[in-house]
This record gives structure tokens, sequence and C-alpha cells, in this order.
């Protein structure tokens, strides 16, 4: 039986442990890698050395970004009295994208998840609180923008009710829900469909 080199093997074997890539997958990218000329395997290899050197957490919002505090924190056109509560860094930069939210956001780092044993000790829960609670900020608005999950929605709730027990004159909201464009009314879920419903509005 003719065995790969181990070099291509040792990569197949790492390539297989990222996610969404199973065995077959993780063999061809090595091979499309191995096609590759030797400047482009450099600048591949460069980028994932790079990373985690170049990226940093930030110590105000937890978002990803190249300096400490980030450049959406140091934003001085950002309104820093609304502030956007999601669960990943890439959830905040989707929201960002839209164009529609000049506030700041809080990264989460996760949701509640009691079978996982993650609680909110285990999540920026205690420094979301402590941003609410700043004379500085000044916070009028908590948007909470958690997935539509089960364990998004606990976590929704959870903050809803220390945020309003803390603060109480700080308004909490929560993003809409409704049916994507295109989507079909008979394949949506009950769910799904409250949600539109509870957010419809007048044309």
């Amino acid at each position: 039986m003719t065995k790969l080199p181990s070099s291509l093997q040792k990569l197949i074997n790492e390539l297989s442990k990222l996610p969404g890539i199973g065995p077959k997958t993780a063999q061809r990218l090595a091979f499309y890698l191995l096609k590759l000329d030797g400047i482009d395997i450099n600048n591949l290899s460069q980028s994932i050395a790079q990373i985690k050197s170049g990226i940093v957490f930030c110590s105000v919002c937890h978002n990803m970004g190249e300096s400490d505090p980030c450049l959406t924190c140091t934003d001085v056109k950002r309104d820093r009295s609304i502030v956007c509560v999601v669960e990943e860094p890439l959830d905040a930069q989707a929201i960002d994208k839209s164009g529609q939210f000049n506030g700041v956001f809080h990264v989460l780092g996760g949701v509640l998840n009691p079978l996982e044993g993650i609680g909110p000790e285990n999540l920026e829960v205690e420094s979301l609180l402590l941003r609410v609670a700043s004379n500085e900020l000044r916070v009028k608005e908590v948007i909470i923008a958690t997935n539509p999950s089960l364990e998004g929605e606990t976590t929704a709730m959870h903050l809803q009710k220390i945020i309003k027990a803390q603060s109480p004159s700080v308004k909490i909201t929560r993003i809409a829900r409704g049916l994507p464009m295109g989507g079909d009314l008979e394949y949506a879920d009950e769910i799904t469909l409250n949600r539109a419903m509870e957010g419809r509005r007048e044309y």
C-alpha cells in the first residue's frame, strides 16, 4: 500500500482539525497547497503565523483588533450611549457592515450553555454590567443581538433581567426577528413566524 509522505500526511491531519473540514476535504486542500508556488505558500504560512501576534482582544468591548482599545472603541464619531451586545466578533462585524448601527459593541465570547458548563462567569457579562453602570459612558440603550437559538434566547433573557435590575433607566431592546428575503411562509418555523408578527409595522 502506497503511503503519503509524512510531511503531507501531517498537513492533512492538521487541516482536518479545522471546523467543517473532514479528511477528504483536508486531503484536497493539502494537494492544492502542494501545487502552489513558493511565494504563495510563504505568504499563507506568514499570515497564519502572525494571526496570534497581530491580533489582540480589546479590553473594553472584547472584540478583536490590532490595538487595545480597538478602533471602534476609540472612534469619536460613534455613539457610546448605545451598546450592542453580540456573541462573537464576527457578529459585530456583520452588524457593522449593515451601515445601520453607529453605537459601540460588547462581545460576550459565547452564550450561556449549562449542559456544557458555560455560565455567566465564563462570559464577558460582568464587564458589560460595569460599562452600563459607568457614569462616564451614560449608556441609554443596550441592544441584545444574540442568535435566535435556545442558548441565544436564554442568554438574552438573562442579560435583560440583570441589566434591568442594576440599571432600571436603561432601555433594553432585542434585534427584530422575521422572515428572510426570498423565504416561503410554509417553510418557516413557529418561532420565526411569531417574531415576524410581533415585529410587524405599518406601511
